[in-house]
């Protein structure tokens, strides 16, 4: 039996749990995914500034709370968190291996950076518009599969550090090479995406992002223990977690997870199937025990998905608070004259009335707040626009409702995602072995 460890879904996330997997769960690999659309966008604006750099930023971290562990424990490392710069995050992988007296071998997987061979012409998916529309591009990453990691695999390296990998793809590869399964065994590769994606996400499927007081109650959160599957050739599995961490496992993280982010679940395209998991059967064996079979998948397709970053401009935004029994209604006077001197020059202007309106944008209950903090932003086309809308919130402190405090005004560039499509044979992917 192979067993499968997830010990991050995101960029920012804990390293104990991933710790405690390398060292209690008997793991044969350990998957550290971390990266989004904006996280990869963010991290090639960061190498463009320093080529040395645009990888994770907890990447020295980790290595160092997990490298004694995984070498001790004869665990293998798949990660995602070379980001912009596999070859970097390569690099100083090695070099902390030496300089903690460890032999590892590092393998670095590239080929996802399509920025140079993308056409401007490309429709984006999202609006039907050319790509030339969303000039200029920061970053252009395709979502590759299970062959990228294969020949690392088959190399024998301890750690794999890619950049922009599909999720699932990370835990597919090493089941695909421990059971030498065929690449072409569609009902196979459907079944081994399946549990990637419920490992994907880490403490997701063991109760963080799931527990709602009352209603799907979750105990030891502050000690959340990281899933693992145990999986068998013919890919059925077991998701569990380590005895005596907190959180848990059972039918309704494993839906919530199988579900999420899951458009078509007939039809889940990823660059190694398009699966189905319209069959999928859950069976809760034991405590903390769930049985996962019946994926299944088509043929994988001709295209990959590439993720787009673009500059969309400057955000100006401001906050101030207002605290008391009529805590609302000089909010709202504070929001009619940020509207009143804003609306004009700003066609995109927001304003929130946070804990009150700022997600629903509508009062929920008759219930008045005690404390209101209103919020203004707009998207705006260069800083010295952006700064308005700080200056104006800032300016309620002596010309606007009585008793605001705690103001607040930013600036900050944003980064847009959009995607579209790209020939794989466009791509081209390459293992570099350091030793």
């Amino acid at each position: 039996m192979l067993r499968i460890g997830s010990g991050a879904g995101f960029a920012g996330d804990r390293i104990e749990p991933a710790k405690a997997l390398v060292e209690k769960a008997n793991l044969d690999y350990l998957i550290l995914e971390g990266l989004a659309e904006r996280t990869i966008a963010l991290a090639q604006r960061q190498k463009r500034n320093n080529p040395k750099l645009g990888y994770n930023e907890y990447l020295e971290e980790r290595i160092r709370a997990l490298l004694p562990s995984l070498l001790k424990n004869n665990v293998r490392l798949i990660t995602n968190m070379g980001a912009a710069n596999p070859i970097s995050a390569a690099e100083k992988i090695n070099e902390i291996s030496q300089e903690m007296g460890l032999e590892c071998k590092v393998a670095a997987v590239t080929g996802d950076d399509a920025a140079k061979k993308i056409s401007l012409a490309s429709k984006v998916l999202e609006s039907g518009k050319d790509l030339q529309h969303y000039e200029p591009i920061i970053s252009a990453n395709a979502y590759l599969g299970v062959e990228a990691i294969l020949p690392a695999l088959a190399a024998g390296a301890d750690i794999i550090v890619t950049g922009r990998v599909a999720d699932p793809s990370l835990f597919l590869a090493p089941i695909i090479h421990h059971y030498k399964w065929d690449l072409e065994n569609y009902e196979l590769i459907g079944q081994g995406t399946m549990i990637g994606h419920l490992l994907e996400c880490a403490g997701q499927i063991t109760g963080g992002y799931f527990a709602d007081p009352g209603l799907k109650d979750v105990e030891g959160l502050a000690n959340l223990g990281f899933p693992f599957a145990i999986v068998e050739e013919d890919g059925t599995a077991i998701i569990t977690k380590i005895s005596g961490t907190g959180g848990t496992v059972n039918l309704q993280t494993v839906k919530e997870q199988m579900l999420y982010e899951v458009h078509d679940p007939a039809n889940y395209i990823t660059p190694d199937c398009v699966a189905d998991f319209t069959g999928v059967e859950l069976k809760e064996l034991t405590r903390d025990q769930v049985l996962v079979q019946g994926a299944t998948g088509k043929r994988r397709p001709d295209t990959l998905k590439v993720s787009i970053g673009y500059f969309a401009g400057y955000l100006g935004e401001g906050e101030i608070s207002y605290a008391g029994s009529t805590a609302l209604q000089r909010a709202r006077l504070a929001e009619s004259i940020l509207k009143e001197r804003l609306s004009k020059s700003f066609s995109n202007l927001k304003t929130d009335l946070i804990g009150v309106s700022s997600l629903h944008h509508g009062q929920y209950g008759e219930n008045k707040p005690y404390e209101v903090r209103v919020r203004s932003a707009a998207l705006c086309r260069n800083k010295a626009e952006a700064k308005q809308i700080g200056h104006e919130v800032e300016a309620l402190y002596t010309n606007g409702p009585a008793g605001g405090g705690g103001a607040r005004k930013r600036v900050e560039e944003v980064i847009g995602i959009v995607s579209t499509l790209i020939n794989r044979s466009a791509i081209t992917i390459k293992t570099d072995i350091l030793e």
